[in-house]
């Protein structure tokens, strides 16, 4: 199993922190970790990969075992997302790393790959697109997850659209348990939730409500009062 503390995640991170993203050394930490874990040859899938730091992160965790990463993403064009050229990046950072034939690269929006999936899938990393509809959505691809399979979300109560999906989704599941999270980096489980693993979502809140007040302030371009009440000195979101 992949360590954290080991040479192998040291020289794997080196790479991928030069790799335009906003995933944390912590949270790929919990990435490798989290990957390491699974059962021999597994198959993980990203939805949303940007330039390819945390699918490099996977990749490398599980190249070993004979383990796949299909890597969803449309890499539209539009300011926001680069199109063709940020998965140019993406497909260079890969080659790289030796990892091209360990990423299976599925260019087509989440929601729309979705239907015709047919494979068992051992980890979900969700990073797409953070509105509550296509969140919402994300969380159907569990369906294909074996009870006690890890479920990773990005920007989980930080996103207003993600946070919201979590509670109408998760909050009520029967099947999803939330364990913890790092920064953001959330970890989910497909297991049978208790009433206090209920709870710790709800824990979870009021950090939620600080971090929509920080991107509020920033947005109002008050970047000086979010570091004054909330210790927010960063120009970005919180994440």
């Amino acid at each position: 199993m992949p360590d954290a503390a080991t040479p192998q995640f040291t020289k794997v991170w080196e790479f991928a922190s030069e790799v335009s993203g906003w995933l944390t050394e912590a949270q790929a930490e919990l990435l490798w970790d989290t990957a390491g874990q699974l059962p021999a040859t597994p198959l993980v899938v990203e939805i949303g990969s940007h330039q390819g730091r945390s699918t490099i992160m996977l990749a490398a965790a599980v190249g070993g075992r004979s383990g796949r990463v299909v890597a969803v993403d449309p890499f539209v064009d539009g300011r926001l997302f680069g199109g063709s050229r940020t998965r140019t990046i993406f497909e260079q950072n890969l080659a790289s790393t030796g990892l091209t034939k360990t990423v299976e690269l599925l260019p087509e929006y989440s929601t729309r790959a979705l239907p015709g999936w047919t494979r068992k899938i051992d980890c979900l990393y969700i990073d797409g697109k953070h509105d509550y509809w296509t969140l919402s959505d994300d969380l159907r691809w569990t369906h294909h997850m074996p009870t006690g399979s890890p479920v990773l979300i990005h920007d989980c109560y930080s996103s207003i659209g993600v946070t919201l999906g979590i509670l109408v989704h998760v909050l009520p599941s029967r099947r999803l348990t939330y364990e913890r999270r790092v920064g953001s980096l959330a970890l989910f489980r497909v297991a049978q939730p208790t009433t206090a693993d209920r709870l710790r979502i709800v824990a979870e809140l009021p950090w939620w409500l600080r971090n929509v007040a920080i991107k509020l302030l920033l947005r109002l371009r008050l970047r000086s009062v979010a570091a004054r009440l909330f210790g927010h000195r960063s120009p970005y979101d919180p994440y």
